[in-house]
């Protein structure tokens, strides 16, 4: 169990802190992701942002990702749920219609207080505070290797670990602390996995944005 996202990602960082990165950029998944992504760039002198990618829902089961759409309006469509869903085209495009007027709700408010960091030729180290799914994740880490980082990493506290398999394929390492057969929600892990809300996310971005590194860690 982790006591917070904070503590959990004081943890991880400590898995990362030897290693050589190159102009190193936490890039994290609004919104819990942003708490440990924080905690992660202050840890490792890195600059902190966000990539942005929403779960798309199933029908009647909206906490069921049947997929992710990410901030340039890529889809990816979870294999294993699509195997025992049977969800029509006119659903999904409304759905991605949806999740993508929620995307560019956050993008004017988050960019309002961060432009976007240039991600070509970096060490990126995407985060959230776990992987169920893992289709948000995999619809950011497309959009991420469009930039041409100079590598990308995923690193989270927890993770489904069949998923944590598939999430692999899309970038060139993963560093996770936690992959338990017995996983069914990342909540499961956490003492406190209070919901994260758009003015802490702003509050820092303002903070952790720009790489500094004698800023006190998020609690």
């Amino acid at each position: 169990m982790f006591r917070d996202r904070a503590d959990a990602a004081r943890q991880l960082a400590d898995q990362l802190k030897d290693r050589p990165f190159h102009d190193p950029l936490v890039l994290a998944i609004p919104r819990g992701g942003v708490v440990t992504g924080a905690v992660l760039a202050q840890q490792l002198g890195a600059e902190l942002d966000v990539v942005l990618s929403r779960k798309l829902r199933a029908p009647y089961q909206p906490e069921l990702a049947v997929g992710a759409i990410a901030e340039d309006g890529r889809v990816y469509l979870n294999p294993h749920v699509q195997e025992y869903l049977d969800i029509d085209e006119a659903y999904l495009a409304e759905e991605r219609r949806h999740q993508l007027g929620e995307i560019a709700r956050r993008k004017k408010l988050f960019r309002g207080v961060r432009p976007a960091a240039p991600v070509q030729g970096r060490s990126v180290i995407v985060t959230d505070d776990g992987i169920a799914t893992g289709a948000t994740m995999i619809a950011a880490l497309q959009v991420v290797k469009t930039q041409q980082p100079r590598e990308v990493i995923v690193a989270v506290p927890v993770a489904s670990p069949d998923r944590l398999a598939e999430v692999r394929r899309w970038c060139d390492d993963v560093v996770c602390l936690l992959s338990p057969q017995d996983f069914w929600a990342i909540g499961q892990f956490y003492e406190d996995f209070t919901q994260v809300e758009d003015r802490q996310v702003l509050e820092l971005l303002r903070t952790f944005g720009p790489a500094a590194l004698s800023t006190p860690t998020p609690q």
